[in-house]
């Protein structure tokens, strides 16, 4: 497949066509550790597809495979025609990987000693070069979309965790990406501030965002997911319909993680 940022500036290619995400046979390791062992998987545009699985079944790492923050050890995969298979990746191929996938951490990632309004201009000015007065148009734009305009000039201490994954969120739409990509954006939050956060993310999939979401949230990927996959030990062992797989899982261990995350699933009392 072409690598799309290897194409000349004066020549355009349409990717519109090609899945956002193709995995085949996708395998990374730590050393003698292998983490993700064979992923095979296809995301098409307009996606919204959940990764569950117990901690350290791969879903984190196989998240930062696709924006190229871990370099895969085997198989391939390409990103938005950008194919990260190659072992030394061009400069303009990473940027223009970074600029066109998004990226939204656990932990906020927020830089302290700047505003809120400064945090979101800081990429689309050093990255792709935007203008001061243009970034900061952007800027505003997303954070009036994830209802935060009041707090632009606040600083990121100022903030409840609710408000600064939102910020996250509208920082990451500052880059305007084609996809965006969550490591379980509302597991650091009070399960009180978890609404705000995913009603944002549930705006964002009805608009068709390309989203690929590593949670515990099981409602949201139940209610708003296209698609979800289940990992154990670095393979998807399970993928399909939500409401068909988290209501009739085939695979044992899948019926064992939902049980022990208290989903009631048939046959089954409340109680359990």
């Amino acid at each position: 497949m072409t690598d799309a940022a290897e194409i000349p500036a004066s020549i355009s290619i349409n990717t519109s066509d090609m899945p956002a995400i193709v995995a085949a046979n996708l395998q990374k390791k730590f050393g003698d550790l292998s983490v993700l062992n064979g992923i095979d998987c296809q995301i098409h545009r307009g996606e919204v597809v959940s990764i569950i699985g117990s901690s350290g079944c791969g879903k984190s790492t196989l998240l930062r495979c696709f924006n190229r923050l871990e370099t895969i050890s085997g198989g391939q995969l390409i990103v938005n025609g950008i194919d990260l298979s190659k072992p030394n990746l061009s400069r303009r191929s990473l940027l223009a990987l970074r600029a066109n996938v998004g990226m939204v951490f656990q932990q906020f990632n927020l830089f302290p000693h700047l505003s809120v309004l400064q945090n979101l201009c800081l990429a689309p000015q050093k990255v792709i070069g935007q203008s001061s007065a243009d970034s900061q148009e952007t800027a505003r734009f997303y954070l009036n979309k994830v209802g935060l305009i009041e707090k632009a000039d606040s600083y990121p201490d100022q903030l409840s965790g609710g408000q600064k994954q939102r910020v996250a969120i509208a920082r990451a739409l500052c880059m305007k990406p084609e996809i965006l990509l969550f490591d379980e954006p509302t597991s650091a939050l009070d399960p009180e501030l978890v609404g705000e956060v995913l009603e944002v993310m549930q705006q964002l999939a009805k608009e068709g965002m390309t989203m690929v979401v590593v949670t515990h949230e099981m409602q949201f990927a139940r209610e708003v997911a296209s698609r979800v996959m289940f990992l154990n030990k670095g393979q998807v062992e399970e993928s399909g319909n939500p409401r068909e797989v988290l209501s009739n899982p085939q695979s044992e261990r899948l019926r064992a993680f939902l049980s022990r995350i208290h989903m009631v699933l048939p046959g089954q009392s409340v109680d359990g």
